[in-house]
């Protein structure tokens, strides 16, 4: 998966299978001869720079694999990539800040491309009262967390249905992105002991909209669905790989929970 031990063009054939394109339907898109992309894809002509950026774009190729397929042909990265700390990024991350701590009382965490713990807002610590703290040591990840048999699993009543949902999420960032450590965390995640059990004696019924989490906490069950937010038209890879899952209330009963772990 190490992508600059592959030539330009067997990288692009690679991205273009992966979307199930033909090298027809590609050119098509890109508007070139069809003879042409073969000629790149098989190293017999080496493409400019502007051609692997077209390509990537109709290709839907995240930006940090942008780059790396621009380092393959031999140019300049084309997208920014900075940590969250760096000066010129103060504004988004204070922007990340205000949308965590604006959704309380209602848990809400930032994470990065790899579900690394970036930020999280006052009502996480709570819930994660009495799991491993081996799982708390940096970097956090909070899928890990979900599904460790020492973290919140044993706490999650429907484990079968949640499970399945965060690793079908999963499963699709990495159709799109291809990304190796993603891979790694999949096979990790698939690898936890997992027993699976029937349905719970009272599941509440939200008609498909949505899959709830339902946590067992101190104060009682939360019932709760989950909102995905991301920085919009951003050219900076953190920026482009950095995510807000913000968590609400799926019945009047959770929301008074939540207040209630608020207040004290």
């Amino acid at each position: 998966m190490t992508q600059q031990q592959h030539p330009i063009g067997q990288q692009l054939r690679d991205w273009r299978r992966r979307r199930r394109l033909s090298q027809l339907d590609l050119a098509l898109e890109a508007d070139i001869s069809s003879k042409h992309l073969s000629f790149v894809e098989t190293g017999r002509a080496r493409p400019s720079r502007e051609m692997i950026l077209l390509l990537c774009e109709r290709l839907a190729v995240p930006p940090r694999e942008q780059n790396l397929l621009l380092l393959a042909g031999g140019y300049a990265p084309h997208f920014p990539a900075r940590t969250l700390d760096d000066p010129s990024l103060a504004a988004a991350r204070k922007a990340v800040e205000q949308v965590l701590s604006g959704h309380e009382p209602y848990p809400a965490v930032a994470v990065d491309r790899h579900w690394s713990l970036v930020s999280a807002n006052r009502m996480i610590p709570p819930l994660l009262d009495g799991i491993s703290p081996a799982l708390l040591e940096p970097p956090v990840n909070v899928l890990r967390i979900a599904l460790h048999p020492d973290g919140l699993a044993p706490r999650i009543r429907n484990l079968a249905e949640w499970r399945h949902h965060l690793l079908h999420r999963l499963r699709q960032q990495i159709e799109v992105s291809a990304d190796a450590g993603l891979i790694e965390l999949l096979q990790e995640l698939e690898s936890y002991p997992f027993r699976r059990s029937g349905p719970p004696e009272h599941q509440a019924d939200y008609g498909g909209v949505f899959v709830p989490l339902e946590l067992d906490t101190p104060v009682g069950t939360l019932s709760m669905f989950s909102t995905i937010t991301v920085f919009g038209t951003p050219i900076d890879i953190t920026l482009s790989e950095l995510a807000i899952e913000a968590f609400f209330p799926a019945d009047e009963h959770t929301a008074d929970l939540l207040r209630t772990i608020a207040g004290s």
